[in-house]
C-alpha cells in the first residue's frame, strides 16, 4: 500500500471511528454523514491504489462506475442501498426549511448508513494491495 492510499485508508477509518462515536451519543444525523465520509474515502483510496485520479464527487455510485470503469468487479457494491448513503452528505449537515438534520434522522437511519459503510469498507480493504 502506497503512503498516498494508506492516508486515505487512514482517514476512510477515522471517519468511521467519529461515527461510532457520534452514533453512541445519539448524534444519528453526524454520524449518518460520518459513515459517508468513511465509504466515500474508502472508495477513494482503491481508485488511488489502482492508478486512478477519484473524480470529485460525493456520488458513491459514481465511485464505483469509476471502479468498474478501472476493471474492478463492482456487483456486490451494486447491491448495497449507496444512493441513499450519497444523498445523506447533504441531507444530515444542512436544515431544510424549518427541520434541522437532528430532527430527521434517527438510530434506524444510523444503523443503516453503518451498515453499507461497513460493506464498503471492508470491499475496499480487501482489495487494495498491501
Amino acid at each position: 500500500m502506497t503512503p498516498r492510499v494508506d492516508a486515505w485508508m487512514r482517514q476512510a477509518n477515522s471517519d468511521w471511528a467519529v461515527a461510532e462515536l457520534t452514533a453512541q451519543q445519539g448524534f444519528y444525523s453526524q454520524a449518518c454523514y460520518h459513515y459517508g465520509q468513511a465509504a466515500e474515502k474508502a472508495l477513494k483510496a482503491l481508485l488511488i491504489s489502482l492508478g486512478s485520479l477519484p473524480p470529485y464527487s460525493h456520488a458513491l455510485e459514481r465511485l464505483v462506475d469509476s471502479l468498474e470503469s478501472a476493471g474492478l468487479d463492482v456487483k456486490s457494491l451494486r447491491e448495497l442501498r449507496l444512493k441513499a448513503l450519497s444523498r445523506m452528505n447533504s441531507e444530515t449537515r444542512y436544515p431544510s426549511d424549518s427541520e434541522a438534520p437532528a430532527d430527521r434522522f434517527d438510530q434506524h437511519d444510523s444503523d443503516q448508513a453503518r451498515s453499507v459503510a461497513e460493506q464498503v469498507l471492508k470491499f475496499a480493504q480487501a482489495a487494495i494491495q498491501p
